[in-house]
């Protein structure tokens, strides 16, 4: 029988990149209503565990910050700040895919 060492960094689980629905909340101080009208919106797409259970990206704690943040201060539903969330995030691709091109050149 091998013993299992408990400094052994082996022995450790790997970090995930995916938080639980409570975390998420946690971190993002938004009511678990406004999660689940996020997810009815598709606007959110966690991975399901086994037991039925949504994992989030750690990425989507900044994305629910920023649409927050536009929704309170230009007094917009979520559904449009969604919408403008998601162009700021095409724009920011599309400018690093340029950079890219650009650097290629």
């Amino acid at each position: 029988m091998t013993q299992l060492k408990i400094n052994d960094p082996q022995n450790l689980p790997t970090r995930s990149e995916y938080i639980a629905w409570a975390r998420l909340v946690e971190l993002t101080r938004v009511e678990p209503a406004t999660v689940a009208e996020l997810l009815e919106m598709g606007w959110l797409d966690p991975v399901r565990t086994g037991a039925d259970e949504y994992l989030f990206r750690a990425c989507d704690v900044y994305r629910i910050q920023k649409l927050l943040r536009l929704c309170r201060d230009l007094e917009i539903s979520y559904g449009a700040g969604s919408i403008i969330v998601d162009l700021l995030e095409r724009v920011e691709r599309l400018e690093q895919e340029i950079s890219e091109l650009k650097r290629l050149l």
